[in-house]
């Protein structure tokens, strides 16, 4: 395949070590970014090989012209971008539904268009494990998809919009004879190359600094013990580019690495970082949980790294972009 993809949404958290990665591997990338002079993509520009290989294009999601350009002359498109909301959102159907769903089928659309090989969506497990007639204690594999009116019915936009989205892009791929792929992550954890703080990233900010709290009845400040199902963003990045290169990929590919109660994992970065203030009280929560499997990936070569490197990494460059200040 010719060295030259497009990568959608790239100065996000994901995206940037998926530029990052691909630059490294001589690959000429094409980023989607909505304003490249904007001093937050400023990372960017400072991979190595960056100045070489990697041109920043400015593209809305709902723009298809700004995407055409962006996604001409390359031979994939690893679709990253994704408004990933705040917990409340007034009117999700125009703040999260329709980028999601509009913007992936302009963005297939685009790759029609340039005659591109393999497109490569970037889901997430949200679109597998929101199904509560899921039986207790199955394994959660690429088969399974989320129920869609109950993640409305819950007010789940993030999860509606992620499974409505990646199967209208399997569904545009069949019709109109696009090699899609998808891979969908579970919480990524993991250094930071930007220097903004994303929601994923947010959530061991607030655990270390004691500030992961949630309002139980009663009055009591507790955090729900539930199930963690955690990635490395160099891992998630790595399977991204694998889905990418392998020719035998089709399908679905779940991304996940550890599996770790939210009490142990604050237990364990208290081993790690005894300095910091960490939740005390914990609520068990009735939350059905099952085993989320990666082995489909891990066929294809794909492996992950241990969940103490991922703790590490995450908070040394927390601490080096003064986000635990």
């Amino acid at each position: 395949m010719e060295k030259r993809v497009c990568v959608t949404g790239a100065g996000g958290f994901l995206a940037s070590w998926v530029v990052k990665l691909l630059l490294s591997k001589g690959y000429t990338v094409h980023g989607t970014v909505r304003d490249p002079n904007d001093e937050k993509y400023s990372h960017l520009n400072k991979l190595d090989g960056a100045s070489e290989n990697l041109k920043l294009f400015k593209a809305d999601l709902l723009d298809y012209d700004s995407l055409e350009s962006a996604i001409q002359g390359c031979s994939g498109v690893l679709h990253v971008a994704c408004p990933v909301p705040p917990s409340s959102v007034p009117n999700p159907e125009v703040e999260i539904l329709e980028p999601a769903l509009k913007g992936t089928l302009n963005v297939l659309k685009a790759c029609s268009q340039a005659k591109v090989k393999r497109v490569v969506y970037v889901s997430s497990v949200a679109s597998v494990m929101m199904n509560p007639n899921q039986p207790d204690g199955q394994v959660w594999d690429e088969t399974c998809w989320s129920d869609k009116e109950y993640c409305k019915s819950t007010g789940n936009w993030y999860c509606y919009s992620k499974t409505e989205a990646e199967s209208a892009a399997f569904e545009y791929g069949k019709q109109n004879g696009l090699d899609v792929v998808s891979v969908c992550p579970s919480l990524i954890l993991g250094p930071i190359l930007q220097s903004t703080l994303n929601s994923s990233t947010l959530v061991l900010v607030k655990l270390v600094k004691g500030t992961y709290i949630h309002l139980v009845q009663g009055g009591e400040d507790s955090v729900p013990n539930r199930v963690r199902y955690i990635i490395d963003v160099r891992d998630a990045a790595e399977a991204i580019i694998t889905a990418y290169e392998e020719h035998k990929a089709e399908g679905r590919y779940i991304c996940t690495a550890h599996a770790i109660k939210t009490r142990d994992l604050a237990e364990k970065l208290g081993g790690l970082y005894p300095e910091f203030t960490y939740p005390k009280n914990y609520s068990e929560t009735s939350v059905h949980e099952g085993n989320l499997s990666s082995e489909r990936l891990q066929k294809l070569g794909w492996t992950y790294r241990p969940l103490e490197e991922t703790l590490v990494d995450s908070i040394e460059s927390y601490r080096e972009a003064a986000l635990l200040d």
